[in-house]
């Protein structure tokens, strides 16, 4: 049974467990599977640094109060966020790195910024 590089198709000889041809197609071939991870990991993390550029945007002072729609309208994407907080009384606010907000009702939110002295330790 004849055994073909994995990278670029061309009849492999040698040892029996090579997978290709020379070191060239090694690397085109682990580079091309890396490139594809590093799509998914680029566009995950730059819907996260949008939605923290918004909720930074919108809360200037440390706290405030605003709408989901206003929030929707300036692209900030709801399904993505760093890590949740649940509180003692049962509240869970949602974060992008130390930017967060809890949902107050169907339509406001109050947006929050964490101390980085208690998020980074």
């Amino acid at each position: 049974m004849e055994r073909l590089c994995l990278d670029c198709g061309t009849p492999i000889k040698g040892r029996t467990d090579k997978k290709f041809c020379d070191d060239s197609c090694r690397n085109n071939y682990n580079n091309h599977l890396k490139t594809e991870d590093n799509l998914v990991l680029r566009r995950i993390n730059s819907i996260l640094k949008k939605n923290r550029t918004i909720l930074a945007q919108f809360n200037p002072n440390g706290k405030a109060k605003i709408s989901r729609k206003k929030l929707i309208s300036a692209g900030f994407n709801f399904d993505y966020h760093t890590y949740s907080y649940e509180t003692q009384s049962g509240n869970c606010y949602i974060f992008c790195y130390e930017y967060g907000y809890l949902v107050l009702g169907e339509e406001k939110l109050l947006l929050v910024k964490r101390e980085e002295n208690l998020w980074l330790a």
